[in-house]
């Protein structure tokens, strides 16, 4: 490729890639002793605090003439100090393991990647990746679609293509039909969105040195850090506490369970507990929780070692979380944790605070419902002057908060938490009632990619505006009550005050959480792959171009030198070459989307399999495999049909 003397220079200047912000991949480093103690004094006075205001509360501020109400936000109160208890319990010691060297003798591990309808711009890249991980191991695409072109993607990059014929049981039956072919001691499991590190492998197998050990889990890290879960801190989102601090405090109890993706799970130990569990949609918790029963040890390894999709948007983030509740009520149902033989008072306790947490919706929704109910009949559940109470439980409620905060180690943000805490609703409470109202509830994949065609903005569930408008008209009556215009009176107007005030914080997070599911930056997903901002050398039909974000399902180019004015055309089908860091190139055929003046956009042909593998190898920073099969710029069509056929056969 020829570039013009004016535009060399700053093509060659600009010929880097910049990786999209991320937390970085280190383990974190231990903490000190005295910030330890520190973290550890504050929850502990926490809790004494929240103990002396129930004591408080029970003693002194129950009331005769609203026990109706007076009862229920003390149950409220209640759970919410249960709650807080196990969190401290939780989040204690986030120490990690000692992480043992690899041993002489590797365990024989093979790579497990399950798929049933992502787009294939999602799935090359975690394909590709594993494929260049070490040590040597074999790669196997696990897809429950039965799609020819997974196929042949995965045939022509050098992984092992495996279809079932009985599609039962959803990812847990997928993994199970594998397990029956793979010739592994130690097998690696992937989502289909998860690109591993080219340390993943390296990084986890010293642990099966020893014997007990069946699963090492390493975080959920995700590439799209714009999603509808992430703060504006791209190292904070909304699982992040959750991956980040009580999944490594759980090494404690032994009692870590693996997340259905970047981890390493013993064979045999797998068939000692009759395969991944089947019985609920949570298959991940439950065969973790039979791995525990059976006498297992399961470890955390706190580095991020994998990068996958968050939830781009709120129809997506509401389904998972949907599925995952309705999951672990089955989990609750059929094989409760807090009882039967095999576990540890500390793993009980483990994982008795990742099950209740989905009931928290329900103490949400009574707390943001008492202000109402108060300014609508004029009743009051305390007897203590409301001045006192809201005295009283601010100063609780802040050192309560500070523990959160600081034993959270920077990932609980309190306004961020408290917004997605409404948001949860619609997800938690249906998923919630299925403990008791069990019905048939399948497995659903959460959509990852493109999830439609025009941009709009996602649609609020119902709940969510129903409660604005209760809480705004208890509003209005409240005021209304206080200059006498309607029939209800409160004992004291301070009562009403303090209702007003409670329900006007509870209507601003609530408007907070509408706001962002309703934002057009959470809407419809249109593109394939997650876009990446990069600086990077290229050409379009021999013409000087600047690669100014790539994807591995296309690019947006701008053209340089005299003949930028005189670029393709919408439609037109270019060739691509873009220049790669290791002084090596990679051509593919495109087609021009859109574009105006110096600016195209355009996308990838299919069946490139190899130009896009080392498109992605680019994006996520990882080296091709030397034995795995080279970009070639263009074949000729005869040979396409040829590998077609071939894979057909």
């Amino acid at each position: 490729m020829s570039i013009e003397p004016d535009t060399a220079p700053v093509l060659k200047a600009q010929h880097r890639m910049r990786r999209p912000p991320a937390q970085p991949a280190g383990a974190p480093v231990p903490e000190s002793a005295v910030r330890q103690r520190m973290l550890q004094t504050t929850g502990a006075l926490a809790l004494v605090a929240t103990v002396a205001y129930l004591v408080w509360r029970v003693g002194w501020t129950m009331t005769d003439t609203a026990l109706w109400l007076s009862v229920p936000f003390l149950l409220f109160e209640l759970h919410a100090a249960v709650s807080l208890a196990l969190f401290v319990f939780s989040t204690w010691d986030v120490t990690p393991p000692s992480r043992p060297d690899l041993p002489a003798q590797l365990p024989r591990t093979a790579v497990l990647i399950t798929t049933y309808d992502e787009d294939l711009e999602v799935l090359l890249p975690t394909v590709t990746a594993a494929l260049a991980l070490e040590p040597a191991h074999e790669t196997f695409v696990l897809d429950d679609g039965d799609r020819l072109e997974v196929a042949q993607m995965a045939r022509a990059l050098g992984a092992t293509y495996v279809a079932r014929p009985v599609h039962d049981h959803a990812k847990a039956g997928n993994l199970n039909h594998a397990l029956a072919r793979v010739d592994a001691e130690v097998v690696a499991v992937l989502d289909a969105d998860h690109v591993p590190e080219p340390d993943f492998l390296l990084a986890l197998l010293g642990y099966f040195s020893d014997p007990q050990v069946a699963v090492v889990q390493s975080p959920q890290e995700f590439y799209n850090t714009d999603s509808f879960e992430h703060t504006s801190d791209p190292a904070v989102h909304e699982e992040s506490l959750f991956y980040r601090v009580v999944q490594p405090a759980k090494n404690r109890w032994n009692a870590t369970f693996w997340c259905g993706t970047n981890a390493l799970i013993r064979v045999d130990a797998l068939r000692e507990v009759g395969g991944v569990a089947t019985e609920t949609i949570t298959e991940d918790l439950h065969t973790t929780l039979r791995l525990h029963r059976a006498g297992w040890r399961t470890v955390y390894h706190d580095q991020v070692l994998a990068r996958g999709l968050a939830a781009a948007g709120p129809d997506q983030f509401l389904a998972q979380r949907t599925r995952w509740g309705r999951g672990s009520m089955q989990v609750l149902r059929q094989d409760n944790p807090l009882f039967g033989e095999g576990l540890t008072l500390g793993q009980r306790l483990a994982y008795a605070y990742s099950l209740s947490a989905w009931f928290d919706a329900w103490r949400t929704l009574g707390l943001a419902l008492l202000p109402v109910v108060v300014l609508l009949t004029g009743q009051f559940p305390l007897s203590a002057p409301p001045e006192a109470f809201l005295a009283t439980f601010a100063c609780v409620f802040t050192l309560q908060q500070s523990a959160l905060i600081l034993l959270g180690r920077g990932r609980a943000r309190v306004g961020f938490s408290l917004v997605f805490d409404m948001i949860r609703l619609p997800a938690n409470l249906p998923a919630t009632l299925t403990l008791l109202v069990p019905g048939s509830h399948g497995f659903s994949v959460t959509p990852k990619g493109r999830t439609g065609e025009e941009r709009s903005r996602a649609r609020v569930p119902s709940l969510l505006p129903g409660l604005a408008v209760l809480l705004c008209a208890a509003g209005l009556w409240g005021v209304a009550s206080l200059l006498g215009a309607t029939p209800t009176t409160y004992a004291s107007p301070s009562a009403a005050i303090v209702s007003l005030l409670w329900l006007g914080v509870t209507l601003a997070v609530l408007t907070a959480g509408i706001a962002r599911i309703r934002s057009l930056r959470f809407g419809v997903e249109r593109r394939d792959g997650s876009r990446h901002p990069a600086e990077l050398a290229a050409s379009v039909d021999g013409r000087p171009a600047l690669v100014t974000d790539l994807s591995v399902g296309g690019a947006q180019l701008r053209l340089a030198g005299p003949t930028k004015a005189h670029g393709p055309d919408v439609g037109d089908e270019p060739v691509v070459e873009l220049l790669l860091q290791d002084g090596g190139s990679v051509m593919l055929r495109s087609t021009v989307r859109s574009g105006s003046g110096d600016l195209r956009r355009v996308q990838f042909q299919d069946h490139q399999w190899q130009e896009v593998a080392a498109v992605a190898a680019v994006l996520f920073a990882f080296r091709l495999r030397d034995d795995q099969p080279a970009p070639h710029a263009l074949v000729p069509q005869q040979r396409r049909e040829a590998e077609v056929a071939q894979v057909v056969a």
